[in-house]
Order: C-alpha cells, then structure tokens, then sequence
C-alpha cells in the first residue's frame, strides 16, 4: 500500500446630513460619550513588565508555588469533579444526579480552560501583534462541553473517570442546553472561524450579543410552528460575567455643533437614553494547542440600576422596573420580528449597542499601546460579518471624530483600513436598509456622519465618472425612496478595504449583480472571494467519532483533524473489504441512532435500512422546502397508483426535515405545516407501510444536526440557482458519507469539483439562465409542469388538510410568476430522485461513491478559510506557542 499513489488533483485557493436639533427621550443630562470603568483586567504590554517588576520577589514566589495547575489523570479529574459537586453545588454522592454531573464535570473542564485562557491573553498582550475583531450577530456554538473535552484531548480520562463515579458520559452530555445564539448558516460559520482561529494560534477575539432566549424554541402544535422562549441561561458554566466591564451606549439625544480653539467645528451628541453594556466572557479552545481565544458577548441593563425605590415607594410598581424591562429587551432575543415599526427600531437598537460597545472596547484595548492613531489599522483588523454590523463602521468614524479630534480624512483612512465586510447574500430583499427618519430619532449624529460618509464617497464617484450621472443614484448608500433608506450593504463596502463572498459562484455573482458598479469604482482587487469551510474536529471528530477513528486508523493517526488534505490516504483503502465493512457498520448504526431519535421526538417508526433523505435548514422559499416536499406528495401519489408486487420493488425511503422559519415569515410557516401534514397521511398510510415516511424534527440545532448529518444517506441542498451564496451543511453531509442532491448553486459547485461529478446529483437550471426564465413566466406564457400540477391538484382536494391551508404555496408557483422557479426545476428534481434510488440499491457502487467523497473533501476546512482571510484581507500572523505551555 506504501507504493501506492495518489493522483495529484489541483487546489486552488477559494478566491453631508443637514444639521438640525432633533429632540428625543429625556435622559441624564451632561452624558455625551460611552464610559468605561478602568479596570484589572487588562494591562499593555509594557504596563505588565512593570507592574510584574513591582512585586516583592516573596510574593511572587507564594503565587506560584501555589499556581492550580488543573487536571492531569482520571484520579484528578475525579478529585475535581468530587469536589464541585461537594463544595460548589454543595451535594453529595446520595443526591449527585446527571444533571449535577454535567455541572461539575464542566467546572472541572473549566477550571482547566481559565489557565489556558489567562496564558493565552497574556502571551496575545506581551507580543503586541495585529489582532483581529470578529463581529457577528449570531454564534451557533452548540455544546461546549463535549468540544472542551475533546480540543484538550481528555474526553477519554472523563468517560473514564465519571464511569467510577457511576455516570455514563454520554448522558452527562446531553444535560447541556445548547447556547441559544444564533439561527442558521450565518452563526454556525462563526462558530466554526473562532475554532479554527484558536486551533490555528491566531490572535482574535470574537464580539456578539448575549441573547437571553436566543431567537426561539420551535414546538410543532398541530402541525403549526408555535415559537416560546428558550429559557438555555439556567446554568452556564462557560460565560463569566466582567460586571467591572461595562460601557454606557447613548440613543436618541440632540447634536449640538461648536466651534474649537483651532476654528474647527465639533460635534456634541447629547441628552437622550443611556443603557449599559455588560461584557460576559467565553473561553474559546484550540485543538491540541493551549491557546483558548475570547467570545466577548454583551448584554444589556439600565444605567440607572435594576430598581427605582422612590416609585416603588410612590405606589408606582409597574414603573419602578420599567426601566430595566426596556433595556434588557435590547440582547433578549436575536432578530426581534421587524413586521411592526417598534419591532424595526428594537432591532437596530440592538445592532448599534453591540457594536459600540464592541468598538470602544477595541478602541480602549488599542489606546493602552500608547501608539498614534495612524497605526489602529496595523493592529487592528475587524471583520463584518454581514451587514448587522456595518453601523461599527460610522461609530468608528464618529470615535476618531468627536472624541479623538481627528481630520475627517484621516479618520476615514482608519475606519477604510480597517474593516473588511463579509457578504452572505445575492438576494436584494435580504440586504438590510434602514429609514433616514428612524436613524435620525435613534442616533442622530451617526445619521449626519452616514450623510458625510455619502457625500464623500459620490464626489469621488463624480470626479471619475462625471458624465455618468444614473450612477450616483445606484451606488449612493442614501436610496431615495419614501421614506429615504440607508442602504447598508453600500455603506459596509464603501467602508471597507476587502469586500468578500463565501463561494466562487457567489463572489462572481455579486461582482457581476448587485455589486456590478462598485466593482466599477474600486476596481476588480477589492472584491475576493473566500470559500467557507467546517471545522472537522466538530463536524467529524465530535458529531461521529467512529468514522473519525476509523479514518484516523487508515491516515496514520489524527493529523487529519488539524490537516484536512491528510484525508486524501482514505481513497486508497476504497476497495479494502474490510475496511467497507466497518463503513458500511458506522453509517448503519447512525441511522439507528436517528431512528430512535425520531421515535422518542417525533412518534414515527422508521426503518433504519431505508433510505434517510435530509433537510435541515434555515425554512426560507429560496431554499426550496417546498420543491421538496412537492416531491414528497409525488412520489405518494406515484407509489398509490402502484399495485402490491410492483410496491415491492421500490426503494423505502425516509424524508427528514427541520429548520425554523421566522416568527413573521407566514409562506415558511406554510411549508413547515404542510410537510406536517403530508406527514399525518402518509405515515398513516397502511398500502404504503415502511416504503416513505416523512419527519419534521422540532427545533433543529447544533445538537440535534450532529445526530442527523450522520446519518444521512442523501441531502438536499436544492436552492434556486443563483440564491444560495454558499452553504455550509452541504459540506458537513458530505465529510461525514452522505453524498448530495442539489442544484448547481453555492458551493455545491466546488464541492462537485472536488469530489467528482459521478459522486453528486445534479439537477436544474444554471444560475444564468434563472434572470431569464423569470422574466418569461411574467412577460411571456408559463407551464406548470404537469406531475406538479397534479400534487397541487391533491393538495386542492383536501388530501392533507383543509384546501384553503396551502393554497399561497399553490398560488405563488401558479399564479405569481414562480420567483423560486419550483415548476421549472419539478421535472428534473423528480428524476433525479430516480437515479438516487437507482444508486442506492447498488449498495456496493453506493459506498464507494461515499468513500470516495469524504477522501476528498480536505479543501472544505474552516482552517483552510481562516488561513485564506489572515493572508488575504486581514495581515494577521498566527502566535509561536511554545508546547511546554500546555504541559
């Protein structure tokens, strides 16, 4: 096997605002800029050598002789462990349960984390090199105990040592709540960067918000989504509150303009609402490496403290909280439902106080170093992830302004170099705009400073352009519309020096789309691309640790986990029997594991030999839910009209679902009632028995995907080409020997590339061909495919419920020009299905395809990515860690 080689397949890398006083809300008076209580927890690096040069010598020595050192052995895992549960959560062996388990096996994995951590902070201090600041509305973690144990590599020492104390480790597991803060593809990705930017050493500090319910517990009632609070923050043992770490975040207000000593005019940003930001901390673990990075997260109180006693005494005890009610609404819930104007201004409330309070930290951690401000950009780098975060741009602006006394160009220099803007979307209607007049009653000087920043921006466009006047309209980042609108896509790219996509085929969409002018402007090198990637120490060595050892036997260890291309040595084993066997044994078990799942969660039988076709993802019409389920009810109706004996000879198949759809999203809501419906009948079905079962799985999340992706046989990653700007899933499926049906949208491209086109189904129409097809189904005459219209004829005769319950689904491909192109694509999807089938029962030629796949998925790692960002657009060099460190 050593002669053996294999070939070389190329791998290239992923490519001015009119002054007025505006009046708001009534506000301490004289509070004109965020405050930030000095503290301990920080010093710069020459502040540290002096500081540690100023303690006696004995005292240096008493603290390090008794320095903790943390756990080594399952005998100092079980001490730790023992002595939580005794002194912490003051229990004892005879009323220990799993749940007091969990706790103190995190604290005791914990208190390991804070020693890293502590070293990894001052190591990142004393060497005073570029960090990096990613911002991110949502950070799906997942959970963080099963991660901890297996990034400092004792999961075995624990398995071990809570066997003697009488726990299995897995149900000491599946205690935890996972971290409510995120939804979909966009905070999962962000999950994924900050493991790699620890495993690979970097410098970086990730910034969001602590959502007290996250966005929602998604309960099925009667086949309706039904959304109630996620109630995950009961017990978290991984975030520490830094209640010395606040910062004062101003709304509303008026702007008061002077003139300075040297004829400048100054602007003062006063009066209004004050709310304050408390910092809770997060330890982030490498894998096998003893740096542990920072999740900062901010979560909001009153400025004026929980509690008003003269109201209470006065009677008013409604109002004695009304304060406090206000403020901690802001990092209650992620995306708040925008369909009301409240709803609206409580979401760019939000997204203002995480960032101001992100940047002043930023600002406050830079000014310690004592350097000019010219020099923010060479150790500062901070990333957009998405458009949530663009108003840290203009707070910036308004920082090195108003409260540093810089020039506006040499200002706006910094913030430009400083910022890179990730954009995760090719959808208009998914690019956020805010209007002028609510802008201008929440945050008036940043209104005036996004005027300016315009201003700027298009007399540069009319200098290079000046006979092109219809430009200036389309780039501009005020819309003139009514009301006015600040487009803030425009505003992120005009205020960043690297503008990225997150796949090949989306990067030159949106250089050739929605972007086309701006490419125009700034030139071709602003624009890159930086295909996303998945962390395989979550989504192989966590989610399926037997496929992992498995692999790891036939690589030559866990290389593999830091080395993604290291899975290359699996594709010469792909004819080894035994080798398939033990594969084939994996998948089987998953399924089984899934199956019981379904039963617990849901109450359906399955057959864990079926087919276990997937789809789990965010509920949106783009991603085709509906294509999906469409196909469901046909594949029914075709199995119905089948005699007994030629049922026998289809192939069973089970059809997995689960996702969220917003609380105001009514068309997802309908998708998600009518798989729950189909579901009620088919599943009921006595003709059709174990041959199709549908299964809408509640609340999907990191925890439950890492018991689904497993086990999938086939994913659907089926987004109307053109619509999807990546995905992420779509790898996870594969790297764990799934294979994939899917359109050629997204990174279903390179992943097509990588791992062959024999390997993949492919089915649809091409992204450039959907512009078209769009404007025949308006202007020109519009077919409903007849299979397609034969499932809506089903669906119009009650078949799964009440006619009236679907008909928006029916009517949106039928009569409102097909935006997702559903019948279109109906024909091709069916077939295709067809062929999946086929291939499956060719059980052999199956697990070669699967094999074969995950060998080549090493381009697709979140390390691969994180390289590509560090190198291409924000100049960070990782840190040399010394390996007795983590002794």
């Amino acid at each position: 096997m050593a002669s053996e080689s294999l070939p070389t397949r190329q791998r290239r890398p992923s490519m001015g605002a009119p002054i007025v006083d505006i009046q708001g809300s009534v506000g301490p008076a004289g509070i004109s800029r965020p405050k930030h209580k000095r503290t301990f927890t920080g010093f710069g690096a020459g502040e540290i050598k002096s500081v540690e040069a100023s303690i006696p010598e004995p005292q240096r020595e008493a603290w390090l002789k008794h320095q903790v050192s943390g756990f080594k052995d399952k005998d100092g895992f079980e001490s730790e462990v023992v002595r939580h549960v005794e002194t912490t959560l003051a229990r004892s062996m005879f009323n220990c349960d799993e749940s007091a388990a969990y706790s103190a096996c995190s604290l005791a994995f914990r208190d390991r984390l804070i020693l890293e951590w502590n070293r990894t902070q001052q190591r990142q201090t004393f060497v005073d090199s570029k960090r990096l600041y990613y911002l991110s509305l949502e950070f799906l973690m997942g959970r963080a105990l099963d991660n901890a144990m297996l990034n400092i590599g004792q999961k075995d020492v624990a398995k071990a040592g809570l066997a003697d104390l009488g726990f299995r480790i897995e149900d000491v597991i599946e205690q935890e709540h996972d971290a409510a803060l995120g939804n979909g593809g966009l905070g999962r990705l962000a999950a994924c960067f900050l493991d790699s930017l620890a495993s690979l050493n970097y410098p970086a500090w990730g910034y969001g918000l602590r959502y007290r319910y996250g966005i929602f517990k998604q309960e099925i009632i009667d086949g309706y989504q039904v959304e109630v609070p996620d109630y995950w923050l009961d017990f978290n043992p991984w975030e520490f509150p830094r209640h010395d770490v606040t910062v004062d975040i101003q709304f509303f207000g008026i702007v008061r303009k002077s003139t300075n000593e040297n004829g400048r005019t100054v602007s003062h940003w006063e009066g209004g609402e004050i709310v304050k930001a408390v910092a809770y901390d997060v330890p982030i673990p490498g894998y096998a490496t003893p740096s542990t990075n920072n999740l900062r997260l901010w979560s909001s109180t009153a400025a004026s403290g929980e509690f008003d006693f003269q109201k209470f005494n006065n009677g008013d005890y409604e109002s004695s909280v009304a304060e406090q009610q206000r403020a901690e609404t802001i990092s209650a819930v992620l995306y708040p439902n925008d369909n009301l104007e409240r709803g609206k201004e409580l979401r760019l409330k939000q997204q203002y106080f995480w960032v101001a309070a992100s940047l002043y930290d930023i600002v406050r951690r830079f000014k310690k170093s004592k350097r000019p401000w010219r020099e923010f950009p060479d150790q500062v780098a901070i990333q957009l992830n998405d458009t949530h975060p663009t108003l840290a741009v203009v707070e910036l602006q308004r920082i090195l302004l108003d409260l540093e006394g810089l020039e506006w160009d040499e200002a706006w220099s910094i913030v430009t170099n400083t910022f890179g803007y990730t954009n995760h979307t090719v959808l208009p209607e998914a690019l956020e705009k805010w209007s002028v007049p609510l802008i201008q009653h929440l945050l008036p000087r940043h209104l005036q400073i996004i005027y300016e920043i315009n201003l700027y921006f298009l007399q540069s466009v009319e200098r290079k352009f000046p006979d092109d006047r219809e430009l200036l309209g389309r780039v501009s980042i005020i819309e003139e519309s009514q009301p006015k609108m600040v487009r803030m896509a425009h505003l992120a790219i005009v205020g960043s020096h690297k503008v990225n996509g997150v796949a090949e085929l989306h990067s030159d969409l949106i250089k050739t789309t929605i972007f086309k002018d701006f490419v125009t402007i700034f030139g071709p090198d602003k624009f890159t691309n930086v295909t996303n990637g998945i962390t395989p120490r979550r989504w192989l060595h966590q989610a399926n640790p037997r496929l992992s050892e498995l692999i790891s036997s036939k690589t030559g260890g866990k290389d593999f986990l830091t080395d993604l291309n290291e899975l290359n040595k699996v594709e010469l084993h792909v004819n080894d029997k035994a080798f398939r066997k033990e594969w084939a044994a994996i998948k089987l078990a998953n399924k089984e594991r899934l199956a019981k799942h379904i039963k617990t969660s849901a109450g359906v039988t399955v057959d864990p030999t079926a087919l276990f076709d997937v789809q789990v993802k965010r509920i949106h019409e783009y991603k085709r839910q509906q294509l999906n389920i469409f196909g469901v009810i046909h594949r029914y109706l075709t199995l119905k009209a089948m005699s007994p004996e030629e049922r026998k000879e289809q192939q069973p198949r089970v059809s997995i679902f689960g996702g969220k759809a917003a609380p105001g999203y009514w068309m997802a809501k309908q998708i998600i009632h009518l798989i729950n419906s189909v579901g009620k009948v088919v599943n009921n079905d006595e003709d059709i028995g174990d041959l199709l079962k549908v299964v809408f799985l509640e609340d999907y999340n990191v925890s439950k995907a890492e018991i689904i992706i497993p086990a999938s046989d086939i994913s659907e990653h089926i987004s109307t080409a053109g619509t999807e700007a990546s995905g992420t899933s779509n790898m996870k499926f594969v790297l764990n020997g799934g294979l994939i049906i899917g359109t050629c949208d997204g990174a279903n491209i390179e992943i097509t590339r990588e791992i062959g086109e024999n390997n993949i189904f492919l089915f649809g129409n091409l992204a450039e061909d959907v512009e078209d097809l769009r404007h025949a189904h308006t202007y020109g005459s519009h077919e409903i495919d007849p299979d397609l219209n034969r499932v809506f004829q089903e669906i119009e005769k009650g078949t799964f419920g009440s006619t009236q319950d679907f008909a928006a689904l029916i009517s949106a491909v039928r009569d409102h020009g097909d935006y997702y192109l559903v019948s279109d694509d109906f024909h091709s999807y069916v077939e295709t299905q067809a062929l999946v089938d086929e291939a499956y029962r060719n059980q052999e030629e199956w697990i070669t395809k699967c094999i074969t796949s995950v060998a080549r998925m090493g381009f697709f790692s979140s390390d691969r990515c994180i390289n590509e960002y560090a190198e291409g657009i924000w100049n960070i060099e990782p840190l040399r860690v010394e390996k007795e460190e983590g002794a």
